[in-house]
């Protein structure tokens, strides 16, 4: 009897010590810095990668943003990604979009990305964080540049106004 409870002791030490892998995921935005007028929709690409010390696949199943106001995101994109990746995959696609609002002042905006999933095969795990990503927007009014157009028509003109006071005087 006493061995039997020494064995079953021994079993439930080594099924505590043992673990599910940490399931993450890496997201790599191409551009974490953009530049943005009033108005724009700006897209940030990303490469959402499952590392290869993955235990399994993981399933990429919701997202938790946060930005600035007042600029807001699109996560639509998100959408797009594979439901799961497994170890070594690494898609790469627009993963959401920034709004700039008409009137926005200018000014340095900050947000960050979350995607939130699971493993083991419930498609329906939305809380375990996986993996994060900061970005950053700045916003300027942009100062409008004349069309080279216009410039050769001011010079034409200036041109024309020049020879007009030759002539005259």
């Amino acid at each position: 009897m006493r061995r039997i409870l020494l064995v079953m002791a021994a079993l439930v030490l080594a099924g505590s010590g043992m673990h599910a892998g940490v399931l993450t995921v890496n997201i790599i935005l191409t551009q974490p810095f953009a530049n943005a007028n009033p108005g724009d929709i700006v897209p940030f690409d990303a490469t959402v990668s499952a590392p290869l010390t993955n235990s399994g696949p993981v399933y990429l199943n919701a997202d938790t943003y946060n930005i600035d106001n007042p600029l807001s995101l699109d996560d639509s994109p998100f959408g797009g990604f594979p439901l799961f990746l497994n170890p070594g995959d690494a898609p790469e696609q627009t993963l959401f979009d920034v709004i700039v609002p008409a009137g926005t002042p200018d000014g340095l905006y900050t947000g960050y990305f979350e995607i939130d999933g699971g493993a083991g095969g419930d498609v329906n795990i939305y809380d375990a964080y996986l993996g994060s990503a900061t970005f950053n927007v700045q916003v300027s009014e942009s100062a409008s540049v004349p069309e080279p157009s216009t410039l050769v028509l001011l010079a034409a003109g200036l041109t024309l106004l020049a020879l007009g006071r030759r002539k005259s005087a």
